[in-house]
């Protein structure tokens, strides 16, 4: 449980390393930012298969069930897309172009952020509640490599808003506590229950898979350098 609290607080705290570099350099130019977040994308596609849907199958040995399992979670994160602004209108914002931003617009970008850390959060805890340390330390190690440019990213049109820098400090590191509580659930789900356990594990690697190919990818080349 000890390993569990601290890999949450890790997995949470990455955003709030990203939080300080955005402080630090506010203008961050897209060639860095992507090529971080291309280097997060594979390591969070090899800890999806090798930490969450291989070992959905090794415990139930039903390729249905994985297969069910990996498109319920990026089914519910398409959702979550469909139900809350899409990040990429959001984080797109041009201050210079359009004048005065509008601060309700970068809170729900933030807002955003905060929805899809959630089953990121359950990824990594769903990933010890299987009991093989070493793959749920690669899950959450992928998972807390792409919370950092994430958590760069959100600060400069937080500032540029008008938003206090303590504010915006409060509201960027809200989006890592979620993360946080998302880890701790997916844990304790699958260790009261270890029935749902290899539908859990194809489900937290479906909304990984999800959010690589939906946000990250697509994210690293709309800046032409794919």
């Amino acid at each position: 449980m000890k390993l569990v609290l601290l890999t949450a607080l890790g997995v949470g705290g990455a955003t709030l390393v990203g939080v300080i570099f955005g402080f630090l350099f506010k203008k961050i130019s897209h060639t860095f930012s992507d090529i971080i977040m291309g280097f997060a994308a594979g390591v969070m596609l090899a800890a999806a298969v090798v930490g969450l849907i291989l070992p959905s199958f090794e415990n139930n040995g039903n390729i249905i069930i994985t297969i069910l399992g990996i498109f319920a979670g990026a089914l519910v994160l398409n959702l979550i897309d469909k139900l809350v602004p899409h990040l990429h209108k959001l984080a797109g914002i041009e201050p210079e172009k359009h004048g005065a931003v509008n601060a309700d617009k970068i809170l729900l970008f933030v807002l955003a952020v905060a929805i899809h850390n959630f089953p990121e959060g359950i990824a990594a805890g769903v990933g010890f509640g299987g009991g093989n340390t070493a793959e749920a330390l690669t899950v959450a190690g992928g998972i807390a490599l792409q919370n950092i440019p994430e958590g760069m990213v959100i600060i400069s049109p937080m500032l540029a808003a008008g938003i206090s820098k303590k504010r915006t400090f409060f509201a960027a590191s809200m989006t890592g506590v979620i993360e946080i509580i998302g880890t701790l659930i997916g844990y304790f789900a699958v260790t009261v229950s270890n029935a749902i356990l290899p539908f859990a594990l194809a489900f937290a690697g479906g909304t990984m898979l999800y959010v690589i190919s939906d946000e990250m990818i697509p994210e690293t080349h709309a800046h032409g350098n794919q």
